[in-house]
């Protein structure tokens, strides 16, 4: 697909890794397990947003904004990040986060919380979970328009069809990175939140006649939400591009059996997982995405879901500032 059309800054210099994880996969046995390192991508502690950041903002920017406004939970990756990108484009930006307990927002509360303070965040909202966040980002952009400011907002997650052209040229690159490995890729695993990566990732996947399964594995919403908002953003990006490419409902298959209790609220086999990968590969996961993805992938090995060779590559999407918040769950 032909990106080199749309503006886009450059956060990253090169590929990530594409890793085998040897004593990993010895100790789950079954499908031989790699890791696709999006964790190290540029900006500050790296991460999935970093990929899409880089279309929004080059659009940002060749809007004349200097405000970049979004959203997300209170240890959000994606305001970390994109706070990190405002800051190397010498831009304001305003966050606004949603608390699902009462309270839990403090500068004490460690992970991303400390990092929107140490990277200057000009203005921080607190709002109760299931609030109308879209609506306070509009209202947040008004009033930065009344003080004189050219405010951009980007959704939650950067996940729309922009935002998602990220993930459309990291399947390119996993596929050139196959090529040159020598390696098949039978199956890629991913956790899905606001659903741009998977989206974007299967989009172009697609886009380039590569028909590799992506399996999602719910950390927000249920299997039917999930597979709802994945299908409404692979066509906006067909939109988008003026393509045909064209996704049957069947192909987009995404599981929500461990995601536990809810958003952010841990499960026994998340822990278990983030330990089983730190202590057999030295790979930091994350409590929130990655953690229950990888329990997820696990479970799925195990049950048999993955043919014993096949190599199922695990996309890792960063995440572990969040760790130094919830460090009492690992001890």
């Amino acid at each position: 697909m032909y990106l080199a059309q749309y503006p886009r800054r450059q956060y990253t210099e090169g590929y990530t890794p594409i890793e085998k994880l040897e004593r990993l996969t010895a100790a789950v046995g079954g499908a031989n397990i790699y890791i696709k390192r999006d964790d190290l991508l540029g900006l500050t502690g790296g991460g999935n947003k970093t990929r899409k950041l880089e279309f929004l903002v080059a659009d940002a920017l060749r809007q004349g904004a200097d405000t970049l406004i979004t959203c997300g939970g209170i240890q959000s990756n994606h305001c970390r990040l994109t706070l990190a990108a405002a800051v190397k484009e010498g831009l304001k930006c305003r966050l606004i986060v949603s608390e699902i307990t009462p309270g839990s927002y403090h500068i004490g509360a460690g992970g991303n919380v400390f990092l929107y303070h140490l990277l200057g965040a000009e203005d921080i909202k607190v709002i109760p979970w299931g609030s109308d966040i879209i609506a306070e980002m509009e209202q947040t952009a008004a009033k930065a328009i009344e003080e004189g400011c050219k405010p951009y907002i980007i959704p939650m997650g950067g996940s729309n069809a922009l935002g998602a052209l990220g993930y459309v040229a990291c399947a390119e690159e996993i596929m050139q990175q196959a090529f040159f490995m020598g390696m098949p890729i039978d199956h890629i695993v991913v956790a899905c939140g606001s659903a741009g990566t998977y989206s974007g990732l299967l989009f172009g996947l697609r886009g380039n006649n590569c028909h590799i399964p992506v399996s999602g594995i719910s950390v927000l919403n249920s299997q039917e939400v999930l597979q709802n908002r994945i299908i409404d953003i692979f066509t906006e990006i067909a939109d988008y591009l003026n393509s045909n490419v064209q996704i049957p409902s069947e192909a987009v298959t995404c599981f929500d059996e461990y995601l536990g209790d809810g958003y952010t609220i841990p499960t026994a086999a998340m822990i278990e997982a983030v330990k089983l990968v730190a202590r057999t590969e030295g790979i930091l996961l994350d409590p929130t995405y990655t953690g229950k993805a990888m329990a997820g992938l696990i479970d799925l090995i195990k049950k048999g879901y993955f043919k014993k060779d096949a190599n199922v590559l695990f996309l890792h999407t960063g995440g572990s500032p969040g760790l130094y918040a919830n460090m009492s769950l690992f001890l």
